[in-house]
């Protein structure tokens, strides 16, 4: 339990709502009439509104980035490791503002939202939202909050690649892209382990084709396998292997129902873990939207030619032992870049922890973050 919140935390911190009116027209061909977006922001705005930047949250992620919101809160944010005092986004010089996405369970308009024409939630119902989608709902909440451009856009994992499409849609919208664990556009295996996670929800027979809402019932099986898979491909063979090599429980039980190595036991135990803050439609739409970004696709599959009216700055960071997005992905953004002479820096950062290496405090990783916000925090002082 927390009672003294550390010193290099945000603190508490309360989240925002911001209503829209105005109909947002999606990629899918479909409209929302209105929709809700929360927020959390950290830190301050300046006076000129120049040292804004945007968090963008990865598939699981949400709104709550760094801080707590109780003292008895056991975990903080999601980036709790580089958003707060002294941390690469140091609040002490910038203003942090983190949305959950269109299509999220923790309080943005998503599929357990209720639908102003039926009276019930959207369900099945919910329109497949994009990458763009995101961005377009985003800019409309820097309008609202009278932010013109952003210092940056970050995020990690699925979180950069908005952060890619943001210096794509609205090149003069934001000074810098930092773009960490990320890739111009998955491959067939990612895709094909996004379509297992969603076969392994649909075929729980309380999925009820999306409409499990209205049977007071959850897919929380098939919800917690596909959590159990996503989970062994955000770690490296490394870290498993580190953390629980062959290592049995107790005596072989042989028994299918019994949980007989430490891996098991843990897997199991993140997969009823997610099941009991996640949405199964959520993770559903999150996994589509992975699925579907492709900005080169736009420009004659030609990534060079996607990137060349890019006007900001571009910080790539990669890991070595990331196989999900292995650092080969993020090369292929660097060249792209480089084709057009564009300002970029890249690091590929040695480490163990697979995937989930950007939301852990490596050493390296956090310096060359830090260095280059520095940077970027100099360009805000007045």
């Amino acid at each position: 339990m927390v009672s003294n919140l550390p010193a290099d935390s945000v603190g508490l911190v309360t989240q925002h709502k911001a209503v829209f009116e105005e109909p947002l027209s999606l990629d899918c061909g479909q409209v929302l009439p209105r929709y809700e977006l929360v927020y959390e922001t950290y830190g301050a705005l300046n006076r000129d509104r120049t040292n804004a930047i945007l968090v963008c949250h990865a598939l699981s992620g949400s709104h709550h980035a760094a801080g707590y919101h109780s003292e008895h809160d056991r975990k903080p944010g999601w980036w709790e490791t580089c958003i707060g005092p002294g941390k690469p986004l140091d609040t002490n010089r910038f203003f942090i503002v983190c949305v959950n996405n269109l299509g999220g369970c923790h309080g943005s308009t998503g599929p357990a939202t209720t639908n102003p024409e039926t009276g019930k939630p959207y369900g099945d119902d919910f329109p497949v939202v994009t990458v763009k989608d995101w961005v377009r709902s985003h800019s409309r909440l820097a309008d609202r909050m009278e932010i013109k451009q952003w210092a940056a856009v970050a995020g990690g994992s699925l979180g950069g690649m908005q952060a890619l499409q943001w210096a794509i849609d609205f090149p003069q919208r934001l000074r810098h892209a930092i773009v960490i664990a990320a890739a111009p556009r998955l491959s067939a295996q990612n895709i094909g382990f996004n379509e297992v996670a969603r076969q392994a929800i649909m075929a729980d027979p309380e999925f009820h084709g999306g409409r499990y809402y209205d049977h007071n019932v959850s897919p929380g099986r098939g919800l917690a396998v596909a959590r159990m898979l996503g989970h062994i491909t955000y770690l490296s063979d490394d870290a498993m292997r580190a953390k629980f090599g062959r290592d049995l429980r107790g005596k072989m039980s042989y028994d299918f129902d019994e949980v007989d190595f430490q891996v098991e036991s843990y897997l199991r135990y993140q997969g009823q873990q997610f099941v009991q803050g996640f949405d199964a439609n959520t993770y559903m739409l999150m996994t589509k939207a992975l699925d579907y970004f492709d900005p080169a696709a736009d420009y004659g599959d030609d990534l060079s030619t996607a990137l060349a009216g890019i006007e900001c700055g571009t910080l790539l960071i990669s890991f070595s032992s990331d196989w999900r997005f292995a650092p080969e992905r993020s090369v292929e953004i660097l060249r792209a870049l480089l084709d057009n002479e564009k300002p970029v820096s890249y690091l590929e950062v040695e480490a163990t922890q697979g995937h989930d290496a950007f939301l852990m405090p490596i050493p390296r990783y956090i310096e060359a973050f830090s260095a280059y916000m520095g940077n970027v925090a100099q360009e805000c002082a007045p």
